[in-house]
């Protein structure tokens, strides 16, 4: 299975979705692309209303096209958890996740993805299989887990996909039909303003970009060490998630005990509501809407990555960046928790602007016992105090050292992300994707001065 996936995708490779809702993705925007081109030809003939309307909606399209374009490895990857992972333990999880609907009459409801991409590839130890007199000592013979990057080495994203050349001709379209705009203003000012607007834009996307294109050679670039024989200092981890000896959390949502999740180690929830109003216009009136965050909630405790080799203390708390993936569990209600709440959350936001709350959502993300996870952190010496209050007689050297995530290394930025280094690498784009598509933009923005 693993044996026979080539990691390294080389300059270009052609992936198509593998999931129905990437094929349905494909035939909508595929449309769409059809669509927008023949207004376009259509345009250059007769209108240029057409020509503008063709080429804003051939970009939409093919932008539409790329984000339902999987990564380099993404397919593959699925296909091996397929075969690789017990169709026992999938059918379990694939029983638990859904959509259920809680109370009809109040439209309640409870969501838990049906996909996580950031769970194991391979099989992982269960907690029947832990060690549970030593939780810093080996499993077994101490051979690190199955999909630890020692054994499955590093996958290497293709330089271009069918991601970048959809991309690619997305961001053609919309730098062209800027430039129709742009050369049909009157008013300088105004040509000035649509360029510093799509300047904006490109600025924004090539930041983000770069950042993510930054942490992904991290993870290629920095060899991973085993727990058992790690140095002092910055260092890359990756392993299973298993309790500590004080414990794990209970995540009440919100202070609502019907929303509640066991055997947490870290955590962030959001309750956000959909609020609507209608707004007059000179056309007429329209209705807007929008999701707004009320509240929000993080924390964490330490917790034991084990890679096989032994388990090491990490301070989930203490890391300035925390990646957990897709939302574990979601909770959506027509009304608020209470009557009191109700009132008062329909009342604040008529008086901010005439809203109206039709909805309320509470989602959460985490991680949780037996989770894959990839941490850069700096290993530190444990005080003698905690190793007392655990009773350590101090003979394996990763029990009498931790991980902590508060301090950046030189050319190394600690964070903490749910998955292996294989999952989160596989579904990543390459540097070269992250970084031109944004910069082509840019670069085409600064020509439309040529228009002003």
């Amino acid at each position: 299975m693993i044996d026979t996936l080539n990691l390294q995708s080389g300059s270009f490779k052609i992936v198509l979705p593998y999931r129905w809702q990437g094929w349905l993705g494909y035939v909508i925007f595929g449309l769409l692309v059809i669509f927008g081109l023949l207004m376009t030809f259509s345009g250059l003939e007769d209108s240029i209303d057409n020509l503008l309307a063709g080429l804003f909606i051939m970009g939409i399209g093919f932008f539409g096209l790329s984000v339902c374009t999987p990564g380099s490895h993404e397919k593959d990857l699925h296909n091996i958890r397929n075969q690789a992972i017990d169709k026992a333990e999938i059918e379990a999880k694939a029983k638990q996740s859904g959509l259920t609907v809680d109370n009809w009459l109040l439209r309640q409801t409870t969501y838990i993805p049906t996909n996580d991409p950031n769970d194991w590839i391979l099989p992982a130890p269960g907690p029947a299989s832990w060690n549970k007199e030593d939780r810093y000592g080996p499993d077994g013979d101490g051979t690190p887990l199955a999909e630890h990057p020692v054994k499955v080495g590093t996958p290497i994203p293709a330089t271009f996909s069918l991601y970048g050349i959809f991309g690619l001709i997305a961001t053609s379209c919309f730098i062209a039909g800027a430039g129709v705009v742009i050369s049909n203003l009157e008013e300088s000012s105004h040509k000035y303003i649509a360029i510093g607007v799509m300047s904006l834009i490109a600025i924004v996307w090539l930041v983000s970009g770069w950042l993510r294109a930054k942490m992904l050679n991290q993870m290629i670039d920095t060899p991973t060490s085993l727990v058992r024989s790690v140095a002092l200092g910055h260092s890359e981890l990756v392993g299973q998630v298993r309790p500590s000896h004080e414990g794990v959390l209970r995540v009440v949502v919100d202070g609502n005990e019907t929303m509640v999740m066991e055997n947490m180690v870290g955590f962030r929830w959001t309750y956000e509501q959909l609020q609507e109003r209608t707004v007059t216009t000179k056309d007429g009136t329209r209705t807007e809407r929008r999701w707004v965050t009320i509240r929000s909630d993080s924390g964490g405790c330490p917790f034991i990555l084990h890679d096989g080799t032994g388990g090491i203390r990490v301070n989930a708390q203490s890391f300035k960046r925390n990646e957990y993936g897709n939302f574990i569990k979601r909770w959506d209600s027509a009304f608020a928790k209470s009557l009191g709440q109700q009132f008062m959350s329909s009342l604040i936001a008529g008086a901010l602007g005439g809203w109206r709350v039709i909805d309320h959502r509470w989602t959460l993300y985490g991680l949780k016992l037996g989770n894959p996870i990839y941490l850069m952190g700096e290993v530190k010496s444990r005080s003698r105090e905690d190793i007392d209050a655990e009773n350590l007689d101090g003979t394996l050297q990763n029990s009498i050292i931790e991980v902590w995530g508060d301090k950046d290394g030189v050319g190394q930025k600690v964070t903490l992300s749910r998955g292996t280094e294989l999952s989160n690498i596989g579904r990543s784009r390459s540097t070269v994707e992250m970084i031109s598509l944004p910069m082509i933009l840019f670069l085409g923005a600064l020509s439309m001065f040529a228009l002003a």
